[in-house]
C-alpha cells in the first residue's frame, strides 16, 4: 500500500477521512484505489479494523468494476487487514515491554492495576502485589561491571516469572525494582509464591556468571482480599496498595534482606527461613 499524503486526504474533527483534492479523469480509478488503501492503512494503524476493511474492499470493487463476473471473496484483501492487524499487536505489545528484560513495563503495570482494582469492586477477586528489589545491587554493578549488571537483571525476571499462578505477570517497577502481580490468590497462596521466587534467586547459581556473585532480593507483599470481606472500608487504590507494598519492603530490608515482609492479623511477618528473625520495624502506612 502507499503511505497516505496530506494533498490526497484529510481527516475531519470525527476522525473520519474526507477526499481533499479531486482526482483527474486520465487514472481516476487507479488513484481511488490508491486513496482508498492509503486510508485503509491509516485506519488500521489507529486499530480501526472494520473501516479500513471497508475502504480495502471499496478498492476491490473498484479494481473489478469493469468485469462482468462477480468477483470472488476479496482474500487477500483480508490477508492485507490480518497483516495489518498483527502488526498492530505486535507494535502494541513491544510498546508495554521493558526493553531490556522484556518483562512488562511501568505503563503496562498501571493500565493493568487500574483495571484489577476496578474488578475487585465488582467481583469476588482478590489482588496481591509484591514488589521485588535486588540486594545490594549497586555493589554489583560498581564490583562486576553494569553489562554483567543487566545480565542479572534479565536472570531475575526470568526467575521471578517462573511458575506464576494463572492471570499472574510480572513488571519492572523501575531500576532493579520488580512487581510481581497475583491477582485471584489466597493471602497464603500469594506469601507462597512470592517466598518461592525469593528462594530461587537466592539458589540460582550465579557463580556461572561471575565467580563470586551472589545475588538475594527483598521482597514487600501487600494482600487485599476480595471486595465482599472489606465491604466496611472504602477501596484501596493501585498507587494506595503500592505503597503499601513499599513500605513492607522497607520492613525486609531492615529485617536484614533477602526476606519477604507481609502483614497477617495486623501484624508484620517474615515468610520462610527469615521468619525467625527479631526486631522487625512495623510499617507506618496510612490506611493500615
Amino acid at each position: 500500500m502507499t503511505a497516505l499524503r496530506p494533498e490526497v486526504a484529510e481527516f475531519d474533527s470525527d476522525d473520519q477521512p474526507a477526499v481533499g483534492v479531486p482526482a483527474s479523469s486520465q487514472g481516476e480509478g487507479s488513484g481511488l484505489v490508491q486513496l482508498h488503501e492509503s486510508i485503509a492503512t491509516l485506519l488500521a494503524s489507529r486499530g480501526q479494523w472494520r473501516q479500513a476493511y471497508q475502504h480495502l474492499r471499496s478498492a476491490f470493487d473498484l479494481v473489478y468494476a469493469d468485469q462482468d463476473e462477480e468477483p470472488q471473496v476479496p482474500e487477500q484483501l483480508r490477508r492485507e487487514v490480518d497483516r495489518l492487524r498483527r502488526e498492530h499487536a505486535e507494535a502494541r505489545e513491544q510498546s508495554l515491554r521493558d526493553s531490556l528484560t522484556d518483562s512488562y513495563n511501568r505503563r503496562y503495570l498501571d493500565e493493568r492495576l487500574v483495571d484489577m482494582v476496578a474488578a475487585r469492586g465488582t467481583a469476588a477477586s482478590s489482588l496481591a502485589i509484591a514488589l521485588i528489589d535486588l540486594d545490594w545491587f549497586k555493589q554489583v554493578n560498581d564490583t562486576f561491571g553494569h553489562v554483567l549488571g543487566d545480565r542479572v537483571l534479565q536472570q531475575v525476571v526470568e526467575l521471578l516469572q517462573e511458575e506464576l499462578p494463572e492471570g499472574a505477570f510480572c513488571a519492572r517497577y523501575g531500576g532493579e525494582e520488580f512487581v510481581l502481580v497475583l491477582p485471584d490468590v489466597e493471602a497464603a497462596t500469594a506469601v507462597a509464591v512470592a517466598e518461592a521466587a525469593r528462594l530461587r534467586v537466592e539458589r540460582h547459581s550465579w557463580s556461572s556468571l561471575a565467580a563470586g556473585l551472589r545475588v538475594t532480593v527483598s521482597v514487600g507483599l501487600a494482600y487485599e482480599p476480595p471486595a465482599a470481606d472489606t465491604s466496611t472500608r472504602p477501596p484501596v487504590s493501585p498507587e494506595q496498595q503500592l505503597l503499601r507494598a513499599d513500605s513492607l519492603l522497607y520492613t525486609a530490608k531492615q529485617s536484614g534482606r533477602n526476606a519477604v515482609a507481609y502483614r497477617e492479623n495486623g501484624r508484620v511477618r517474615l515468610a520462610g527461613a527469615a521468619s525467625g528473625r527479631r526486631g522487625i520495624a512495623e510499617s507506618r502506612v496510612a490506611g493500615y
